[in-house]
């Protein structure tokens, strides 16, 4: 196949790779939180095309999980969600336009973002398996057909066989999809403006939990983990850059409707490991759900796709996640701190495996200096 068309085959299984982490939490947003399906599905289209325009490389998008997982779990209220985002939004953007964001990333100890690497993505591989679980031959077939498809066929669009095999399974066998039970036939409607309470409620209940980990894997990581992959092409994807888009899309986008959104660490592992290495990814992904969204009948496509398929593309990306060079040529004497951070992040969360991530670095430095005094 001719160089640009191979390239473009590459670049569109690599969108499909983040899926796994995309779509769950969008549909139960969507089926279980009861928020409108088309400005949500907008708000990502539009943020992916804009990121894959500005950055040129496969930089994901992907719902934010902290809040999503509280959205879907306790009694948030749609208007403390958009003052969320727009918190959220606000601190970013002030963080990375001023370039705070930069020194403290710089400040950052390199064992302490890989035992963070490690800890994220022992936490999608556990969500990986859950959504696995729920049909167990849908899910060992489609993670067979990715891994012989990336090993023995690495030129072939793994993703995308992977997807296509996942259905076809399905299909067979009654396979479950995402949840999606939309009560509201209205599938357009703007939330309405936040009050003093929602503006407390979001704070404390998302914006707090949020952040710790959207510094942490949505940018920290995300920059560094660009920087391994692409080298001098990275020079765009700075934690300031990246603060700066998410801050945008957060403040502009979610009191229209849409779900707070950051970029993500795994992620940008799933686009890569499936073959995308170029900014068409994400506005191919971002094409494609402008369609899903102003289509009719466009979710009950998207909702097709067997959950099990979703976890073994979740699963390949989570391991792509956690074993990267960095941890592979740590020193001897880091692994301590990067074992201490991972266990704790994957164990509690990113802030507390950070924290815990910043005592261990500490006892191992002046460990190493009382050494050398020795």
């Amino acid at each position: 196949m001719p160089s640009i068309q191979k390239h473009l085959v590459k670049d569109a299984s690599g969108a499909l790779g983040d899926l796994g982490t995309l779509l769950p939490l969008s549909l139960g947003a969507i089926g279980l939180a009861g928020l409108a399906p088309v400005p949500l599905l907008l708000g990502f289209a539009v943020f992916y095309i804009a990121t894959g325009l500005y950055y040129r490389l496969p930089i994901p998008v992907q719902p934010m999980k902290a809040v999503t997982a509280l959205l879907l779990t306790t009694q948030v209220s749609t208007e403390s969600l958009v003052a969320s985002g727009v918190l959220i939004g606000a601190i970013l953007l002030l963080l990375g336009s001023t370039g705070w964001i930069n020194r403290v990333a710089r400040l950052v100890p390199g064992s302490i973002l890989s035992g963070l690497q490690l800890g994220l993505g022992l936490l999608l591989a556990s969500m990986s398996i859950g959504l696995m679980a729920t049909s167990l031959p849908v899910g060992v077939i489609t993670l067979a057909v990715l891994i012989i498809t990336l090993k023995i066929l690495p030129n072939w669009p793994a993703a995308l066989i992977g997807l296509c095999v996942s259905v076809v399974v399905g299909v067979l066998i009654g396979a479950p999809g995402p949840t999606l039970h939309i009560t509201n036939p209205v599938t357009f409607s703007l939330p309405e403006l936040p009050g003093l309470n929602d503006w407390q409620q979001g704070f404390s209940m998302l914006v707090l939990p949020q952040l710790a980990l959207t510094l942490t894997n949505a940018i920290f990581l995300t920059a560094l983990m660009t920087e391994d992959y692409f080298g001098e092409q990275s020079r765009r994807v700075s934690p300031a850059r990246l603060s700066v888009s998410t801050g945008l899309a957060n403040l502009f986008m979610v009191p229209l409707g849409a779900l707070p959104m950051c970029h993500g660490a795994g992620g940008l592992a799933a686009h890569y490991r499936f073959g995308a290495r170029t900014g068409m990814a994400p506005v191919m992904l971002g094409t494609g759900l402008l369609m899903i969204a102003l289509i009719p009948g466009g979710l009950s496509f998207i909702a097709a796709i067997p959950t099990a398929g979703l976890g073994a593309l979740l699963l390949v990306a989570a391991v792509e996640l956690a074993l990267s060079k960095r941890l592979r040529t740590a020193k001897l004497s880091c692994w301590p701190v990067i074992a201490i951070t991972a266990l704790v992040t994957a164990w509690a969360d990113p802030l507390f495996g950070f924290l815990a991530g910043v005592a261990a670095e500490a006892i191992r430095a002046a460990w190493v200096r009382r050494q050398k005094i020795a």
